[in-house]
Formats: structure tokens, C-alpha cells, sequence
């Protein structure tokens, strides 16, 4: 069986972490539209076609951070660290807190320490149901194991979302905001599922312990969000370059199995 060492040996992964300008750019603004069109269209009270831009901004944005995670978005760590902060208010909760538990999640990956894997071990509803304390888990044990930096960057993030959902519900009066907090707050607790559970139920008990697609379309709308053994055996990659890595390991490893997210 193909070891991770003989992987990052025998694949070539390297060139693909160079982002030029344009993919930085791209990148830092890959939400965008997506978040600009759920306001307007919450202003509209067309409440369906927000909902749609909304999923899409929240799974962008959840693509921007994840690459910030590994810091793989072209940004000095400091700005990074300050990408991070920004999304914290844009997408509720403290970044910085899923971050710790994304990288340990790559260190632990399905064992017990994994905290952000323990929907992945339980059967889809379950998964589903348990959506609501999944952000309560991950910021409680980030703060259990957060250096003393880690752990102001929470605070601040924090304390700055009560301050926002404050000012949203009880000092100003603007509809397209409070539909935004509240449909940030159900994407939140909808990761537990959608982001997790899909990627890696049933996956304990393979060799890459993740799961990938390799449909192009499916690949294009999903933003490569679902290209997950390639992220695992890779974490350096930017997401951009993951479905050129997926080229590269079926040909270095075409007889292994790979399970599909859908």
C-alpha cells in the first residue's frame, strides 16, 4: 500500500503552492459577489435567491479560511492572521478558534483528539442533529489548548461578534442585517454536517480517511471545497491547485479506492 511518505516523495505537489497575483486577488475577493447578491437580494425580499447566495458565500467564505488556516492565501502570516479576524465578523464566531481545531484535526485526523471530526464518526442524522453544539465544542476546546496569542485573537473575535449582534438586533434597525446574522448563525451550525460529515463518514477504515469527487462539474460548483483526500495527503496545496493534484495521485495511485462525497 502507497505510504503518505512515498507520496509526498513520488507526487509532484511543490510547484503547485505558488499563487501569482491574480490568484491572490481572486482569492481574497472569491466570496464576494456571493455575499454583495445575498444582501441586495434579501433587501429585495427575494428571501429564496438570497438563501442560494448566501450557501454560496458561506461555502466560498469557508474556502477562504481554510486556505488562511494553512496560510495558503498569498498573505504574509500577519495579514492572515488579520484575514482571519475580518471573516470571525462576516461569518460569526471566532475563526481563529477553528483554526486550532482544523489543525489538529490534520495531526489527530479521526482519532478521539479530533474534536472537529466527531460528527464524521456518527450516522447522518445524528451528524445533523448534533449541528447546533458543534461551534460550542470547537471554541471550547480551542480555548483549552490555545497559547496565550491564540487565545487574545479569540477573545477580541468574540467579544467584537456580541458586540455586531448587538448593534444588528437592538440599535439599529436594518433588515438585510439581521437576516444575515441569522443565516450566518444556521451556517454555523449546519458545518457539523455539511462540512464535516460528508468529507469523512465511513472513512475510518480507509488509507486516506477522507473522501474526494472527481466529476468536473460537480468539482467547479462545489468551488473544489470537496476535494478532501487531496487536501489531507496535501494541506499545503491552495484549493485552487487541488483538482490538478487529484490528476497527479490517480495516476500515482490508480488501484486505490477512492469513496466519493456525492
Amino acid at each position: 500500500m502507497t505510504s503518505h511518505r512515498q507520496m509526498l516523495e513520488n507526487v509532484q505537489w511543490k510547484d503547485l503552492l505558488e499563487l501569482n497575483t491574480r490568484d491572490v486577488i481572486s482569492e481574497l475577493l472569491i466570496s464576494s459577489p456571493w455575499l454583495i447578491s445575498s444582501l441586495f437580494l434579501a433587501y429585495q425580499q427575494w428571501y429564496v435567491l438570497a438563501l442560494m447566495c448566501s450557501f454560496m458565500f458561506f461555502l466560498t467564505g469557508l474556502r477562504q479560511v481554510h486556505n488562511a488556516f494553512h496560510f495558503a492565501l498569498g498573505l504574509s502570516k500577519p495579514k492572515t492572521h488579520y484575514f482571519i479576524f475580518l471573516f470571525s465578523l462576516l461569518m460569526l464566531g471566532s475563526m481563529h478558534a477553528i483554526q486550532i481545531n482544523h489543525l489538529r484535526h490534520h495531526q489527530y485526523c479521526m482519532s478521539e483528539e479530533d474534536v472537529e471530526a466527531k460528527s464524521a464518526r456518527m450516522v447522518w442524522w445524528k451528524a445533523f442533529i448534533f449541528g447546533p453544539f458543534f461551534p460550542i465544542l470547537l471554541h471550547r476546546k480551542a480555548f483549552q489548548v490555545a497559547t496565550k496569542t491564540q487565545k487574545k485573537w479569540m477573545t477580541v473575535e468574540l467579544i467584537v461578534n456580541l458586540l455586531l449582534i448587538g448593534l444588528v438586533f437592538f440599535i439599529i434597525d436594518v433588515t438585510v442585517l439581521k437576516y444575515h446574522v441569522l443565516v450566518m448563525l444556521f451556517g454555523q451550525c449546519m458545518t457539523a454536517f455539511f462540512a464535516v460529515w460528508t468529507v469523512h463518514h465511513g472513512t475510518e477504515d480507509h488509507v486516506y480517511m477522507a473522501r474526494t469527487i472527481r466529476n468536473p462539474i460537480k468539482r467547479v460548483i462545489t468551488y473544489n471545497m470537496f476535494l478532501h483526500v487531496e487536501h489531507h495527503l496535501f494541506p499545503a496545496v491552495p484549493t485552487r491547485k487541488l483538482h490538478i493534484l487529484s490528476k497527479r495521485l490517480d495516476h500515482y495511485a490508480p488501484d486505490v479506492e477512492i469513496r466519493k462525497v456525492f
